[in-house]
């Protein structure tokens, strides 16, 4: 299918943290324990672990020469901008609930969201991040008082011809999805099977390409954006992992990069096991981000964090770079 290229955006090299063989051993119980602890943090400014570009300091750092996703071919309209409640079927045949918000073009990239432990998939909605995808100008509900991010994170507006479906669900036991008899410690399987599934039905959604595909998550989902980027995902961006669905994290990426397929991995020196994954992990198309406080996975999207580079920009060039 061909796309119109409507500018040409120079290449950005985000610097990478430092590699180390050992392996996470955090728990994802362990992190709920722990993660109410890091949403009291105080707020920070204060310099990153990684180089970067002097561009990317900003909140108006947000790429402005970007470019768009497909364009829209005679006879196919965009789809309604309001979110689309979405059941599928896991591997095993459990009950999965998803939201598509549609892109406003179509057919267009779609970028998949999975959710971390402490939440479910509307977390991406009170953190403002699937109406910023969607570019589409939907209204952001107010989030529950008891969430880290309960005022929603400052996302840069994206030009107006950027924009993605967005499919965001539930792993089992969370959320509208099926629940599990089964303690989380031995769900690691199960949900590396509901990420597949997720990634497998974006594809078939409408309005989508099924070959524009990535993935963006949190925790628990921060591992299995990458552990289950298979056929039609291009890439994927954790935002604090931990190998915590028992695949290592390093050994996740390095099955993504031999296949060409560019990983990000976001994480703070004060979430130990997710600066431990982003350091454990190289090669050629895989970077890292590591703050120097920011709390864990979602924690990361505090209005107050006032984090350097800004958030969004690394996610708006993972996506570009991802998602040519």
């Amino acid at each position: 299918m061909k796309r119109t290229i409507f500018v040409t955006l120079c290449c950005l090299t985000l610097g990478l943290a430092g590699c180390t063989s050992a392996k996470p051993t955090a728990t994802v119980e362990a992190v709920l324990a722990t993660s109410a602890a890091s949403a009291t943090l105080p707020p920070v400014s204060l310099p990153t672990q990684t180089s970067v570009p002097a561009s990317l300091t900003s909140a108006a750092a947000v790429p402005t020469t970007v470019p768009p996703s497909a364009t829209a071919e005679p006879g196919l309209a965009p789809l309604p901008a309001e979110p689309q409640r979405i059941e599928f079927e896991s591997e095993d045949e459990a009950m999965l609930v998803g939201m598509y918000y549609p892109a406003a073009v179509n057919p267009a990239p779609v970028v998949v969201l999975m959710h971390w432990a402490r939440g479910d998939k509307n977390d991406w909605v009170y953190v403002g991040m699937a109406a910023w995808l969607q570019n589409r100008g939907l209204e952001i509900p107010p989030a529950p008082g008891s969430m880290p991010f309960d005022t929603p994170y400052s996302f840069t507006p994206l030009p107006a011809d950027l924009s993605f479906g967005v499919f965001l669900f539930d792993f089992r036991s969370f959320g509208e999805s099926a629940p599990s008899n089964l303690p989380f410690s031995q769900l690691g399987p199960l949900w590396e099977a509901d990420a597949r599934a997720a990634y497998a039905k974006a594809r078939t959604l409408p309005g989508v390409d099924p070959n524009q595909v990535a993935g963006i998550g949190a925790s628990i989902g921060g591992d299995a954006v990458v552990d289950a980027c298979g056929e039609g995902c291009l890439g994927a961006l954790s935002l604090g992992p931990g190998s915590y669905l028992n695949v290592p994290y390093q050994e996740a990426v390095s099955r993504l990069d031999q296949a060409g397929k560019p990983v990000l991995c976001v994480g703070a020196e004060d979430d130990v096991a997710a600066a431990q994954a982003c350091r454990s992990a190289s090669g050629e198309h895989y970077q890292s981000q590591i703050y120097t406080a920011g709390g864990h996975a979602m924690i990361l999207f505090r209005a107050k964090n006032n984090l350097q580079p800004v958030l969004d920009s690394l996610i708006v060039e993972f996506l570009i770079t991802a998602i040519p």
